[in-house]
């Protein structure tokens, strides 16, 4: 059984899949994944667009959603057991099916750590007693989970493996049918319903902005496995701005752009690995926003921030994270060219800091060591 309750997890159980098939093509895998998941042949109980939602007020208004996929699964590793059960991130969800499996004596493996080293550091002793192992992507991750007695594996951040542009800048532009000698802006509103919700209106906005003051600017959107079109365009046929959107070659994408505009989450380690200067906003309901203000201890929000220990993207949050703010962000990534090179040159950094690739297959090999200790 393997869970996958977001893109970013459907992307990383895809190849997880992948590079296990590899290595026993007879092994078999249902639960929770997205489209890709599906691709590799897993037989996917729930959709994990079902289940995308963050935030305590977002979870509360998917809780019928939440709880019916739950129950299923339950029921599953009560009455007919898998070998093992392979956890990807999404923490609220998945610990909870990891304490039915203990109970029933299934194996547990954890991939991607729910993030303790940002908030809430006492479920270490939580998650110890639940997971059998903990496949780490980051690498002063490890640490926590030693000091708990947890077997633990920096296994690299599946992101390196993934992550891979031979394209210029203007060989990606023109593969979009854009024109290289104008200036490009992603625009990344997130894999969640509730974010296009929150962030769309936002984005569209300070694209809006930068279209009175670049009239020939271009915009690219990338549309998450998890999102149909239809959720999307609407909002920017009503806005009158014209965006190229796809699903394909979101990293030959990301090339093609000279700044990107981007809510917080994996996307943003995608698009450092890849180069190109961004700015990450987010917002999330009041009341979520101020209990996270009272349980977060890290300084950033973005993963390529985190990573590399400093503010090296700026990020717009909650009320800070309007259509003006982010337009004199983009705007000075686009005019001041020593900004912009430092930008750069630190986000080349990031990826020295994660590993030396093949993530998904040392999970892999983890995953099928743990099969035969059963």
């Amino acid at each position: 059984m393997i869970i996958a309750g977001e893109a970013s997890g459907d992307i990383y159980g895809a190849d997880l899949v992948r590079e296990a098939l590899l290595l026993n093509p007879d092994i078999h895998f249902f639960g929770i994944g997205g489209e890709r998941m599906r691709e590799r042949g897993v037989k996917t109980l729930v959709d994990s667009s079902d289940m995308a939602v963050v935030g305590l007020v977002e979870v509360v208004k998917h809780f019928n959603v939440i709880a019916s996929a739950f129950l299923n699964l339950r029921n599953i590793i009560l009455s007919d057991p898998p070998d093992l059960l392979v956890l990807i991130d999404y923490p609220g969800f998945n610990l909870r099916l990891a304490r039915v499996a203990k109970n029933k004596g299934v194996k547990v493996l954890y991939y991607i750590s729910p993030q303790i080293w940002a908030w809430r550091q006492g479920r270490v002793k939580k998650i110890a007693r639940l997971v059998d192992h903990m496949a780490v992507i980051l690498p002063f991750e490890a640490p926590f989970y030693e000091r708990a007695a947890l077997p633990v594996t920096f296994v690299g951040h599946p992101m390196q493996d993934l992550v891979d542009v031979s394209m210029t800048r203007d060989e990606a532009a023109v593969s979009f049918g854009l024109d290289p000698a104008r200036k490009i802006i992603g625009l990344f509103p997130g894999s969640r319903r509730n974010e296009i919700d929150r962030l769309l209106p936002v984005i569209i906005g300070s694209a809006l902005l930068l279209k009175q003051r670049f009239p020939d600017i271009q915009f690219l959107l990338p549309l998450a496995s998890t999102l149909i079109a239809d959720e999307i365009t609407p909002q920017l046929t009503a806005a009158g701005l014209d965006v190229s959107i796809t699903r394909e070659r979101l990293h030959d994408l990301i090339r093609a752009c000279d700044a990107v505009v981007t809510v917080s989450g994996t996307i943003t380690l995608e698009i450092a690995l890849v180069g190109t200067p961004m700015v990450i906003i987010y917002k999330l309901s009041p009341l979520t926003y101020q209990l996270a203000k009272r349980l977060i201890k890290v300084d950033n929000i973005g993963l390529c921030n985190i990573v590399a220990g400093e503010t090296i993207v700026k990020e717009l949050i909650q009320d800070d994270a309007e259509p003006e703010p982010i337009m004199t962000e983009i705007c000075g990534i686009l005019a001041d060219q020593a900004y912009n090179a430092s930008i750069r040159e630190k986000l080349a950094q990031v990826r020295s800091k994660l590993g030396c690739g093949g993530a998904s297959r040392n999970v892999a090999k983890l995953m099928f060591s743990m099969l035969e200790q059963k």
